[in-house]
């Protein structure tokens, strides 16, 4: 069984953009993303263990774990069209990780983005701790926003649901870079937004020690979840803006053309 979700099936695509999601969430999340990005563009969205395409498997609690199993189930897609990695929050540090992993292995991606997440050498856990009591840990999620949606009206969901997240947390609040490790080679863009509590903007700038290759910053008006309020229309132009600016927007994207059925 494939680890990701395939909002549409791209029978020679240009571009293979894989996305990484955020902490309690999963891929379904991101799917909305299709929609923005070229017709040519493969989108793979992953679902890490513990929820959607792999519910039944347990959550990763370490990031070492989360980062290799994600270079695993990217692997196989690294060979054909230029491999973009994309992730927010608790994804930022798992594709950058990956991506690291990948660069071991052989041929990495060409780009890497990271959002809505301070750099490894500045992170500090804030205001979200996986031993934060119930109440307080849902109240702090849902100001932030990107709550499921009637979470409160299915029993037994909010459980499980802060369940995903605490494992998540204790994957952020864990990791330590190791001492000494090689930095990426691919280029990165580091995003953030200009009232997103977890990723400030000041910050930003560290990411530029995660690589030997370009740093590039953006900044997006909004919160921790800016991209939800106009469907991710702004990030999906974002995502097209930097990846043609690593590999040019001719190689990056052909005339439209119909879409292949999913």
């Amino acid at each position: 069984m494939s680890v990701f979700v395939r909002p549409r099936r791209v029978a020679d695509p240009v571009v293979r953009l894989v996305v990484i999601h955020h902490a309690g969430g999963s891929a379904a999340a991101y799917h909305p993303l299709g929609r923005r990005l070229p017709d040519d563009w493969e989108l793979l969205l992953l679902d890490l263990p513990g929820r959607g395409k792999r519910h039944t498997e347990a959550p990763l609690e370490r990031m070492a774990e989360l980062a290799e199993a994600t270079a695993d189930a990217v692997m196989p897609w690294t060979a054909g069209p230029p491999l973009a990695l994309f992730g927010h929050s608790l994804g930022a540090l798992v594709a950058a990780e990956a991506a690291r992993s990948l660069e071991g292995r052989g041929p990495g991606p060409v780009w890497v983005g990271v959002s809505g997440r301070p750099a490894p050498s500045a992170f500090e856990a804030g205001s979200l701790h996986p031993a934060l009591p119930d109440d307080q840990l849902m109240a702090r999620l849902t100001a932030m926003g990107g709550i499921p949606a009637r979470i409160e009206e299915v029993p037994g969901f909010r459980d499980r649901f802060l369940r995903l997240v605490r494992a998540d947390l204790r994957a952020l609040v864990s990791y330590r870079p190791a001492p000494g490790r090689s930095r990426l080679t691919a280029p990165l863009t580091a995003m953030s937004a200009t009232s997103d509590p977890l990723a400030p903007l000041a910050e930003l700038g560290a990411w530029g020690r995660e690589t030997t290759g370009e740093l590039r910053q953006r900044i997006f008006p909004g919160g921790h979840f800016h991209f939800l309020d106009d469907a991710f229309a702004r990030l999906g132009a974002v995502l097209v803006e930097e990846v043609h600016h690593v590999i040019g927007s001719t190689a990056a994207t052909r005339p439209a053309r119909p879409r292949a059925a999913v």
